[in-house]
């Protein structure tokens, strides 16, 4: 039996699986470039809207839908980029990406037992790790781009060039630019087992209040920066020298004393949590080099803590909207 649609209703889009299944894809598209996942979110519903705000003929006259998406949704992050320059001279204390939690975290962490959607998640691997996202932050937004859409989800720099809105010699300099950038920061390998063990001994030393194992653990040079967004008590300027560190850290200790801190994956390493009456309140991620912490990033901003204690609120998929007057709209249409 089939079930017809009522007069004035959009008849079902055959192809509607097959856009909606590029949701992920986007999401991890938009985190990656924006550092952000309430932003990504946002720019994958203004994606889809802008998808949904054209006739079926004009759906129809796009030979591949996932292309037009990631396009689109690139257009949008680098303008997103461009303006967060401007908003991020306002904020309050450092910037830092938003942390995610693993997988497994992601879904049991939810009150009630609520799960999210695998739609949702960020595939956590290297790039997306904190010390990879920060330099990122360093590069402008069309380096970011171009690296990220190139070395990243390996597209070619023909199709970066449609996105970025040069040349693909051009984006092939920028991508250049940003891969040198990243090889200036990256820090020795140390492997996973070895980095947990580094963060548990912390956690150890920082409960037990041993000074000396602290300072022990610390690159001598070592540098950490809170991200509280305006937090009261949050640090507003990064913290450098591995002593300097301590000294704050053991200030913060009275604040401190009825926080929880367990380990978790943070941004896929090895970090921490501090958590107040079983709600996460501060997440820790660590960059580990020669068997010492050379950076600390503290996120305590609740706004970037919502993967960790609430349900991130999904748009919906499908909002029909009138069509829109959008400059990019035409060249978006003949795409592909």
């Amino acid at each position: 039996m089939t079930t017809q649609p009522e007069p004035g209703e959009r008849p079902l889009d055959p192809s509607l699986s097959a856009i909606t299944s590029e949701r992920r894809r986007l999401i991890n598209l938009a985190y990656r470039l924006l550092g952000s996942l309430s932003e990504a979110e946002d720019v994958v519903q203004e994606t889809y809207a802008r998808w949904y705000a054209m006739t079926r003929q004009q759906q129809d006259d796009i030979a591949s839908p996932g292309a037009w998406l990631s396009t689109v949704a690139g257009r949008i992050c680098l303008n997103v980029l461009t303006s967060a320059r401007a908003r991020r001279e306002t904020y309050v204390g450092e910037w830092i990406p938003e942390p995610l939690p693993e997988a497994t975290e992601w879904i049991s962490g939810r009150p009630g037992g609520i799960t999210v959607d695998p739609a949702d998640r960020v595939t956590l691997d290297e790039s997306v790790n904190m010390a990879f996202l920060v330099v990122l932050e360093s590069m402008t937004p069309a380096e970011r781009v171009a690296f990220v859409l190139h070395d990243v989800f390996r597209y070619s720099f023909a199709e970066v060039a449609e996105i970025v809105g040069r040349t693909p010699a051009a984006c092939r300099q920028l991508a250049s630019s940003a891969r040198r950038r990243i090889r200036a920061a990256r820090a020795s390998t140390t492997p996973a087992a070895r980095q947990a063990r580094i963060v548990r001994e912390f956690k150890q030393a920082w409960e037990a209040k041993d000074i000396d194992a602290l300072v022990a653990l610390l690159d001598p040079g070592a540098t950490a920066t809170a991200d509280g967004g305006g937090v009261a008590g949050a640090l507003l300027r990064p913290v450098e020298g591995a002593e300097r560190i301590v000294r704050s850290l053991v200030q913060l200790e009275g604040r401190l004393r009825d926080l929880t801190f367990l380990e978790r994956t943070v941004n896929g390493r090895p970090g921490l949590i501090a958590q107040e009456d079983g709600v996460t309140v501060s997440v820790y991620a660590f960059e580990v080099a020669d068997d010492r912490i050379k950076h600390i990033w503290a996120v305590r901003n609740p706004d970037k803590l919502r993967s960790w204690t609430a349900e991130p609120q999904r748009p919906p998929l499908e909002t029909p909207a009138p069509p829109q007057q959008d400059p990019d709209m035409d060249q978006e249409r003949r795409l592909r």
